[in-house]
């Protein structure tokens, strides 16, 4: 098949951003804490803690010393209970560190902001704040603001499009603390040759343009201009590939990332985050979600500590009105189904659904009728039938050839598909079926 391209057309989904005028409430520290080693994309981190240890909150409780990591902290003062197994959304088995709360609250004696004024303190500081990417990737933060060629980078875009349905907790931060996104950004732009800045969200959003737009004004300086930018409002208008096409018209090959493109794509949140511990030294230990859903008795935005029970962030808002029929991690376009509610909110979790019933239809899976839809929507003009029938048959040729791995799973197809097959969900089958056969072939290799 011909080279994919990566020209947007995407699906329009209901806005439902029930909670946007909900100014965000702070959640009390729960009674005790899950800390999942694995809380980004890159290697996972090793408990530097044991059972019994005394922590404080921002202490370090989890490390690597591989390249692509980043650390983990206590999100509360307390003790050790337990080194455990969890289940990650998507299924991934991974270490977690349990501390039980003492209610004290007591800040490790090491946090003071970081020193920084060279490059090297500046990605140094990043890393020691434990941050990725907010908006739900995961992706760690020093990584991203160190690409192979920095003098390629010429455009920073940042991410304010939260293209999901329901969920807002990008609106409220550039609502609620715009002067943290203005100082994030201009961090950035110190350390980052780039020439244009882009604060980029959908043209439904017109008070957040004016916001941004606002930003936009303090950021531009003589050797580099910086706009808002209304994008159109079709879903996944915020994903990180579509947004550079739709922002600069540049195409990110298959296989590259961004930066090959000149380009270096933040989330908003994440730049204010970074604004906060630069400021405070405090590292990643909490964040805001969006929880909603028509089960949920007070939809609203929660400031909730990283490890806190999904079932604690549910009682704390009044709890439920209907059973939970569906729960999920993220949105209801990429998010993850939970299989409970003890699973703990992660870094790059920015919202928690729990749909009732009448949201959840039971459609059963039809035969294709071939009417094309599927690659109609795809923002990355891949064909979800026959990747999906690839996989069936574990044809790993064919996977390769269709170009399985290029899938964002943004759940276009499936959404659209009047047969109601599970497209997304088979390519992202086929896409660790192909990651396992190339391991093995790795492993054989003399």
């Amino acid at each position: 098949m011909p080279f994919p391209g990566f020209l947007f057309d995407g699906v329009r989904t209901p806005h439902r951003k029930h909670t946007a005028q909900a100014e965000t409430v702070v959640m009390p520290p729960p009674a005790a804490v899950i800390l999942p080693m694995v809380q980004h994309i890159g290697a996972p981190c090793i408990p530097t803690v044991a059972v019994g240890d005394t922590v404080d909150v921002g202490q370090v409780v989890g490390d690597s010393e591989q390249a692509v990591s980043t650390p983990v902290h206590s999100s509360v003062s307390g003790t050790v209970t337990a080194l455990r197994d969890v289940e990650l959304p998507g299924g991934r088995t991974v270490q977690a560190v349990v501390i039980q709360s003492d209610g004290e609250q007591r800040v490790h004696p090491g946090i003071a902001p970081p020193h920084v004024e060279t490059k090297e303190e500046f990605l140094r500081a990043v890393r020691a704040s434990g941050l990725v990417g907010l908006g739900g990737a995961g992706f760690p933060t020093h990584i991203k603001l160190n690409p192979p060629d920095p003098g390629r980078i010429d455009t920073l875009l940042i991410n304010a499009s939260e293209c999901e349905p329901y969920l807002t907790a990008d609106y409220r931060e550039c609502m609620e603390n715009p002067q943290d996104v203005l100082a994030g950004v201009r961090t950035v732009m110190t350390f980052l040759p780039v020439r244009q800045v882009i604060l980029a969200t959908k043209k439904d959003h017109p008070e957040l343009l004016r916001v941004l737009g606002d930003i936009a004004a303090e950021l531009t300086t003589p050797a580099c201009r910086a706009t808002a930018k209304a994008l159109p409002a079709r879903y996944p208008q915020g994903a990180e590939k579509v947004l550079i096409s739709s922002c600069t018209g540049r195409r990110v090959p298959p296989g590259r990332l961004p930066a090959d493109v000149g380009c270096v794509v933040m989330n908003v949140t994440t730049a204010a985050a970074l604004a906060q511990y630069l400021r405070t030294g405090m590292p990643l230990i909490s964040r805001r979600i969006t929880l909603d859903g028509s089960a949920v008795a007070h939809p609203q935005n929660i400031r909730v500590l990283i490890g806190t029970p999904i079932r604690d962030v549910i009682a704390f808002a009044g709890g439920t009105k209907a059973p939970i029929r569906k729960l999920l991690m993220g949105g209801p376009m990429m998010g993850l189904a939970q299989q409970d509610d003890s699973l703990p909110i992660l870094k790059q979790n920015n919202g928690i659904l729990a749909l009732a019933e009448q949201d959840v239809p039971s459609h059963p899976e039809e035969h294709c009728i071939r009417c094309g839809q599927c690659i109609r929507v795809c923002p990355m003009h891949l064909m979800p039938t026959a990747l999906m029938d690839a996989y069936a048959a574990r044809n790993a040729d064919a996977l390769q050839n269709l170009h399985a791995m290029v899938c964002m799973e943004c759940g276009c197809c499936s959404y659209t598909c009047p047969a109601h097959r599970p497209l997304t969900q088979s390519i992202r089958l086929a896409k660790g079926f192909l990651r396992r056969q190339t391991s093995q072939q790795e492993v054989k290799r003399p």
